[in-house]
């Protein structure tokens, strides 16, 4: 299994923080692995608590499907979702603000924000993969 390394992952948080810190959002950006578990994770200074496991739980979910967390909105209260909710103690998000990270095609983890809106949460992810030389789209 191919996963994301330290340090990319660092690149997207930083160029995910700086962009929302150029937008005025205070943020906290989570990246995972494939299988969803945490490979570094990020508050900025005045960020509200909650953020850093809001962030992860976008992240899981996009891992967990190789898609935008957006794209399971619609379908967050079908069983299925509702059960790996339920499943993961709360910890799969299905809510806009995470992105899948590949390279070649290849999924390598997922970034999450949380703390502006789910699209700034999301922006901020998307400078970040870019800037990593990555991408959220296979």
């Amino acid at each position: 299994m191919s996963v994301i390394s330290l340090s990319e992952a660092q690149q997207v948080i930083d160029a995910g923080l700086a962009q929302a810190d150029s937008a005025g959002v205070l943020l906290s950006i989570s990246v995972v692995d494939p299988r969803g578990d945490l490979i570094a994770m990020a508050r900025m200074d005045g960020a509200l608590w909650r953020t850093p496991p809001l962030s992860r739980g976008k992240a899981l979910a996009s891992a967990c499907f190789g898609r935008s967390s957006g794209e399971m909105t619609d379908n967050s209260q079908a069983p299925f979702m509702r059960a790996l909710m339920e499943q993961l103690d709360g910890n799969f998000i299905p809510g806009q603000g995470a992105l899948p990270i590949f390279r070649d095609g290849v999924l390598l983890g997922a970034a999450g924000g949380s703390g502006g809106t789910s699209l700034e949460d999301e922006d901020a992810v998307r400078a970040g993969i870019e800037s990593a030389g990555l991408s959220a789209s296979a």
